[in-house]
């Protein structure tokens, strides 16, 4: 029986202001911004799945532009991505996340905003569960869903974090 080959994955250390991110890539792309705070565990867990026979590979370099851009966007000078990207996911999930890239920066929607928009109205719990398996935070701005009356609900980088990208970007809403 053959087994698939292995794949090499780079990760790194994004260390800006007071936080520490995780970060992990393909040959592809990024591939995933990991929490605040959280062990090289989190990038680990998150990555099984999808390349079950990875080989973890720490590389600074092949992270710079990503780390350069995701800085630019803390700094307030950059709105959208232009790095690549390389994520998968269930039709459903890839739908939701495709949503919300077409979230404006600055501007918010509601989880029964998303379901509406995916032509799934009655949806919001599985588009909740969908947000919640987002692999690339802030490059797929899920922080960007917020509860049907203005409550910032569930982010897996944490409510402050969230409070803190809604604020950088000056949601307008």
């Amino acid at each position: 029986m053959n087994q698939p080959a292995s794949q090499q994955l780079y990760w790194s250390l994004l260390q800006y202001d007071d936080m520490d991110i995780h970060l992990a890539a393909t040959s592809k792309g990024l591939c995933f911004v990991g929490s605040p705070g959280q062990s090289l565990a989190e990038l680990e867990k998150a990555m099984h799945k999808r390349f079950p026979i990875g080989e973890w590979v720490h590389n600074d370099d092949m992270l710079e532009p990503y780390k350069k851009e995701l800085i630019a966007y803390w700094q307030g000078t950059r709105i959208s991505f232009t790095i690549p990207l390389d994520y998968a996911g269930t039709a459903f999930q890839l739908a939701i996340w495709d949503t919300l890239c077409h979230i404006p920066y600055g501007q918010t929607l509601s989880y029964s905003d998303i379901a509406q928009a995916i032509a799934r109205p009655t949806a919001s719990r599985a588009v909740g569960a969908a947000i919640g398996a987002n692999p690339l935070l802030i490059a797929i701005p899920c922080h960007r869903v917020i509860g049907k009356r203005g409550a910032l609900t569930g982010y897996r980088g944490g409510i402050p974090m969230k409070m803190r990208l809604l604020d950088l970007e000056g949601r307008a809403d």
